[in-house]
């Protein structure tokens, strides 16, 4: 199906969006924005895995590709450019998450975990290493103790003239830290955002919390008029994110929409709108409920999509959709374990490509050619730089000359200004806290086809090519010495130029000596 087709197929879902509109005194189209800066939007969806979505990222139709239904982000990767081999820069949420907003790595920022209260390291106990001394409480918008300060992105796009947006799950500071609040943060609206890294129920009889009284950790506030109408946490989200477009446009002003789904992450719950489809098809009930979440998302984008529609938007809109780690696999999920992301070895919390490998996908009408495809590697480093630029922030030289991640605006574009083989590393120098493939303290780096991993545990290196062995079975360390000493050597450079803390040594409570320099022979 073409995208214009794809577009008039989306025009069926508008009647209700319309009615809200109508509601809020905003109806018709309006393109008032300035037409020199495109609207932006960012779907950040949580945990959501490789192959979570019905596009295929391989040359043919996986498994999983097949179970979910998500025709909108079909439509979408129809209307733009899919990433085969896009990456989340952590193997958990809030470094992937901060990493977007300040465009440094979380080997730099030193936020190489999850984030909750002030002060507290979430790091599970391991017995052969300890963590370092990371800055638990993630980023701040002002100088404090274990948390980081830099230029940020919803910053730095309202001082170049944009409304920004906030929907969703936030996790970029700890409870009790300036850096919990979006609107500390450059956001000039907030809708749902919090220290919280889950919800404590997408259900609204639930009133979005793990508990009957209010005030617990997890609470999505902001929410109350949905309590007890049966509209899924999903829903309530997208349709705040619409009137929230509705006011940005009545400003003048461009949009930058950063919407953070706090799907699929868990509690795994059923999405009644959805789960009958895949109770039918045989699924597990939790791999059933999983899917409903899924598919709960696509409807959420699309609803955003045929509301952009509808204003005018689409044209002057740059959509990007992605997610902030690998799927679930340790846990929760059907058994067995840790094969939830086949053929990638693994999932969240791990090293391995099940861990980090995540769909993304970007639409630009006019801008970005419709069905392309990109097997370039990038990763979440190169939003920051790709967003200043698409944005005409004046000085993004300057913000960006010391940062690793580069501007995608090229390659969206279908230049090949960026080399596959640039290196792209990994750093997590922590436990998660389940047993699984991968899932200890590692340092990783891929150029080209091949990645290199370093686990500090037993102080080993694998290599794989990830051309021939996307499921990381075969290590080539030995019959690769030769490429396994230069990913080696880029490795250390790019650790030593991040100023990456290592784990300690529990018995000096001294940092471990950086991965050691292979030889080739």
């Amino acid at each position: 199906m073409c995208p214009t087709m794809l577009r008039v197929k989306r025009q069926l879902t508008i009647i209700g969006t319309a009615l809200v509109t109508l509601a809020c005194g905003l109806s018709g189209p309006a393109t008032s924005t300035d037409p020199a800066k495109p609207n932006i939007i960012v779907f950040l969806v949580d945990d959501l895995g490789w192959q979570d979505i019905a596009v295929p990222l391989t040359e043919v139709p996986t498994a999983f590709n097949l179970r979910y239904r998500t025709p909108n982000i079909t439509a979408l990767a129809a209307e733009g450019m899919k990433f085969t081999d896009h990456y989340a820069a952590a193997p958990v949420c809030t470094p992937t998450r901060t990493t977007l907003i300040t465009g440094h790595s979380p080997a730099a920022t030193h936020i190489t975990n999850w984030t909750q209260r002030e002060g507290q390291d979430t790091s599970a106990p391991y017995p052969l290493l300890l963590p370092p001394g990371w800055n638990v409480n993630g980023v701040s918008p002002s100088p404090m103790d274990h948390a980081f300060t830099s230029p940020l992105l919803p910053v730095l796009l309202r001082e170049a003239g944009y409304h920004t947006i906030h929907v969703g799950k936030a996790h970029w500071g700890a409870v009790g830290t300036p850096g919990a609040d979006p609107l500390a943060l450059g956001f000039d609206v907030n809708i749902g955002g919090t220290a919280a890294g889950q919800p404590g129920s997408y259900l609204s009889e639930q009133h979005y919390s793990s508990g009957t009284e209010q005030g617990r950790f997890r609470d999505v506030p902001g929410l109350d008029k949905y309590y007890n109408t049966g509209t899924f946490l999903t829903e309530a989200l997208t349709l705040e994110a619409n009137q929230a477009i509705d006011n940005a446009v009545a400003t003048g002003r461009p949009v930058f929409l950063h919407f953070a789904h706090f799907a699929v992450h868990t509690p795994i719950e059923a999405d009644d709108r959805f789960m009958q489809h895949y109770l039918d098809m045989g699924l597990p009930p939790v791999e059933a409920r999983y899917a409903s979440l899924i598919e709960g998302v696509d409807k959420s984008v699309g609803d955003v999509l045929a509301h952009l529609d509808h204003r005018g938007l689409t044209d002057n809109t740059l959509v990007i959709y992605m997610s902030d780690n690998g799927g679930l696999a340790a846990h929760t999920r059907a058994a067995p374990v840790h094969v939830q992301n086949a053929p990638l070895r693994s999932g969240k919390g791990s090293g391995y490509e099940g861990g980090i490998r995540v769909p993304m996908i970007a639409r630009w009408p006019g801008h970005v050619p419709a069905g392309s495809v990109s097997h370039v590697p990038t990763i979440t480093d190169d939003i920051f730089p790709t967003l200043l630029e698409v944005a005409g922030v004046l000085n993004r030289d300057a913000l960006t000359a010391d940062l690793v991640g580069r501007s995608l605006q090229g390659l969206l574009g279908g230049a090949d200004d960026i080399s596959p083989d640039r290196p792209l590393l990994w750093h997590y120098p922590h436990f998660w806290g389940v047993e699984g493939p991968g899932i200890e303290p590692f340092s990783a780096l891929r150029s080209g086809r091949f990645k290199l991993l370093f686990f500090y545990t037993d102080r080993r290196y694998e290599l794989y090519d990830l051309d021939t062995d996307l499921g990381e079975t075969v290590n080539l360390l030995s019959s690769h010495p030769a490429d396994a000493a230069r990913l080696s050597g880029m490795m250390r450079v790019a650790l030593e130029r991040a100023g990456a803390q290592l784990p300690l040594d529990p018995e000096t409570r001294e940092a471990v000596e950086l991965p050691p320099l292979l030889t080739g022979r």
